[in-house]
């Protein structure tokens, strides 16, 4: 019997990395035109907000008026969103931290861009504070309301000695940070998650290496967010159509470009760099193929089917009568939004497959609907 499929519209809300962009324009028009397709097909998603760029702006709006403008925007959006129905929980970029504003929209980020760095008193503060300004926020609408899963930026979350603990300290339930399959060697970030000891069902982490299963019951989960096998020139080609369609929309939009920031070579590992390190790259992701993140932004149709087959399949096998799938998303990245329209339209039609909100994984863990695995 094919089992229940909860799959969970997760969005990643923020700017750039180096957090050049504006929120208008990365964050607000897109994220209503999301909850537009989602209210259309009568599902919620889940957006995970990056909160240290709000505290970023909140702390130096009182020197500089248009970053209050801006704050005050960010929370009418969230909030906007959250009356409607659809979940918000963590995000955190710890680059954030001590940023500096130099007018003009253009900010200066300092911080390490991996939480994994930080002591843990500090990743304690930072996780605390974040968790605790949207709790505020959020129960002023609903007073019950609980900030239960994290997403770390970068993805990254293991190992590490302190973060699991702090989060089961603050009262999270779930992660979602661990990618199974990717590996990054860049100047920001460093880790590898190409020996994942599970790639797709709930389970009890290592408490001080979410990469590994423990042995016993922990006082946290791990879902990973879902990978599947990129099919090669599919991908491609897919890759192709995209640029030319961003470039056709350049061309016919009047939004400046640099609104839309710039992401540089942040993603570029130290061996796809220059000429023959871009071609082995290249041949890595289209001839030979990789673990692709289940990003909606990042996929057309035809391979977001690829995506539900590859976890129809994964699902079968896990032996589970009821599974949640992490999906990924990033709003900032979307330039056409049909294709992901199409897609939830299809698994509303879908008799296996039900929307879910990540505080909804969370009721189920705590219900035993949903189990999580030990070694």
């Amino acid at each position: 019997m094919q089992p229940v499929i909860y799959l969970a519209f997760v969005d990643d809300w923020e700017v750039r990395g180096n957090g050049t962009g504006d929120p208008r324009v990365l964050q607000f028009e897109p994220m209503r035109k999301l909850v537009n397709i989602f209210n259309a097909h009568g599902i919620r998603g889940s957006f995970n907000v990056e909160v240290m760029q709000q505290l970023a702006y909140r702390s130096l709006q009182e020197r500089f008026p248009e970053l209050k403008v801006i704050a005050d925007e960010w929370e009418q959006v969230v909030l906007e969103s959250f009356r409607q129905g659809h979940d918000i929980q963590l995000h955190l970029h710890p680059q954030w931290r001590d940023a500096t504003y130099e007018g003009h929209g253009n900010w200066k980020l300092s911080g390490d861009w991996s939480i994994l760095n930080y002591p843990k008193h500090e990743i304690k503060a930072m996780v605390a504070s974040g968790k605790q300004y949207l709790e505020n926020l959020l129960r002023k609408v609903n007073p019950a309301y609980a900030c239960v899963s994290f997403r770390a930026g970068a993805w990254c979350a293991a190992p590490s000695d302190s973060l699991l603990p702090v989060l089961s300290e603050l009262g999270f339930l779930f992660d979602i940070s661990i990618v199974a399959g990717i590996k990054c060697d860049t100047p920001q970030i460093k880790l590898d998650y190409t020996r994942c000891e599970e790639s797709f069902a709930p389970y009890y982490p290592d408490m001080r290496d979410a990469r590994r299963v423990s042995r016993s019951v922990e006082p946290i989960v791990c879902i990973p967010t879902n990978t599947f096998p990129g099919p090669g020139l599919a991908l491609a080609f897919m890759k192709l159509r995209q640029r030319i369609q961003k470039l056709a929309k350049r061309n016919t939009v009047t939004t400046k470009p640099s609104s839309r920031g710039r992401s540089g070579d942040e993603w570029s590992n130290k061996g796809d760099s220059g000429a023959l390190g871009t071609i082995r790259g290249l041949l890595k992701r289209y001839l030979i193929g990789q673990s692709e993140i289940s990003d909606l932004a990042q996929l057309n149709y035809a391979m977001m089917r690829r995506m539900m087959a590859n976890i129809r399949r994964q699902a079968a096998r896990s032996g589970l009568a009821r599974v949640p799938v992490i999906l990924e998303n990033h709003t900032k990245d979307i330039h056409d939004f049909s294709d992901i329209e199409r897609f939830v339209a299809a698994v509303v039609r879908s008799q296996d497959v039900k929307a879910a909100t990540l505080t909804e994984i969370a009721d189920g863990l705590r219900n035993s609907t949903f189990k999580a695995r030990t070694a």
